[in-house]
This record gives C-alpha cells, structure tokens and sequence, in this order.
C-alpha cells in the first residue's frame, strides 16, 4: 500500500497558500503509478471558515481517496459541512477508512480553542471498538494531528498531545496497529511511540526551523512538503520524505 501525506495547509485565501497546496496536488496527480490514498492530517483552513473549506475541497479533489482529520486551526462545523456534507454535534470527527486490506482511522485530537490535543473519552472508545472490530490479520494505521512526544522545539512541544499514555495503553491491547502518523510540527519527522513508528507528515505552508538552524521558528522559504508511506506485505512501514519545487 502506498500512501501520500501532508499536513498544515492552513489556507486562508492567500495566492501564497493556494499556490503551495496546489502545487503538491498537481505534483500527486502526475505520479506515474497514482497513490492508494492521501492523508491530510489537520490544519487544512487557517481561520476554519467555510470559505476556506471550499477552497480546500477544489484543491484536495483526485482521483485516488483523500482522507482528512482535523486540526488545532480547523472548526469542526465548518470541516463537517463542507468536507463531510454533515453537520456534526459539536462532538469529535472520527473515521476509518479502508485502503488496500488496511484499516486507517483518522481521528479528531482537537480542543476547540486550544492548541493543545487531547483524544478524549468518545475518541478512545471509538478507537477501541474499531480496532476490536477488525479482522485479526488486518494492520491498522492511526492519524490525529497533534503529535504525542516531545519533538525538541518548544513551539510544538508547547501544543503536543496530553495524555498520551491513555492512547498508549490503548494501543497495547491492539497489536494490528502498525504506526502512528501526525502533523501540526510543521516539519518532517520520525520517533516511536508505544513501540510503534511515529511518523510526523511535514506542512505546506511553512517548515519549522528547528533552534539549532535559526531563532525563527517559521522557515517561510522552504518548499511544500509530503511524505509517501509503504505499508508492505511484512507490515512494515517504510517513509520516504519529498518536497515539491
């Protein structure tokens, strides 16, 4: 299986954004063997306005299947409406997905007006029902947005997930799980979290400068960012960091 993901386009109308996030789709699109599908793991609007969305859903629309969740910067009304054709209750947006024999759950980390995330009680029972749900020889991968360790900057280490040992607990009661992918840092990354990959998708619109290269966080100058993930038949997950020029 062969995934695409980014992360972080935070489009606001800005030629800026709509360039950058277009170039990546254009970029996917002309692959000579297309992806199974796209994840977008969170921060797709910057403002979480409608507009925004409708914007996203021109720019994000393939032939292969796009899965989102959202992100610190993303209202979930306005995500539900536009991307989901739904109105949500207010609650989490989660959903699995089906990709070539995997499972992929893409879950809501989000705390409405904070950047901070938290997978909160309806999340982790979701979680666990669906990861019960699955037929035993079935991997599964899970994406939310914030990440769940330290990543060494203090900009996303001061909105990382809280909690994590309640998604790590989880975690260890379903072995299927093969790796845990997110977003939000706004730069390419690799850890382990529960004894699994921790796989952090790179941002579109800008890459973080990590305090060894520089006192500014936001390296505007960069190039988009995605990275393809293969999930082969011995389940394991191999990563390979691109960005589009």
């Amino acid at each position: 299986m062969l995934l695409a993901h980014i992360s972080d386009l935070h489009l606001d109308g800005s030629e800026r954004a709509t360039r950058r996030a277009t170039r990546v789709m254009d970029h996917l699109r002309a692959l000579p063997r297309p992806v199974d599908a796209l994840l977008v793991t969170g921060d797709i609007a910057d403002h979480g306005e409608e507009a925004e969305y409708e914007e996203a859903a021109r720019i994000l629309d393939s032939p292969f299947p796009v899965l989102a969740c959202p992100g610190n910067h993303d209202v979930r009304q306005a995500y539900g409406k536009v991307l989901l054709g739904e109105s949500p209750d207010g609650g989490p947006v989660n959903r699995v997905h089906h990709i070539s024999g995997t499972a992929v759950l893409m879950c809501d980390s989000t705390i409405p007006g904070r950047d901070e995330g938290r997978l909160d009680a309806r999340t982790l029972a979701w979680i666990d029902a669906t990861l019960t749900g699955l037929p035993e020889d079935r991997p599964a991968l899970i994406a939310f947005h914030q990440p769940p360790v330290e990543l060494h900057h203090p900009l996303p280490d001061s909105g990382r997930l809280e909690q994590p040992e309640q998604l790590a607990a989880l975690l260890d009661a379903h072995p299927q799980v093969v790796a845990v992918l997110t977003g939000h840092a706004h730069t390419a990354a690799a850890s382990t979290f529960a004894a699994r990959p921790l796989i952090v998708g790179p941002a579109v619109t800008w890459t973080l400068r990590m305090p060894w290269e520089g006192d500014d966080a936001a390296d505007r100058d960069q190039p988009p960012g995605l990275a393809f993930h293969v999930l082969g038949d011995d389940r394991r997950l191999t990563t390979h960091f691109r960005v589009v020029l």
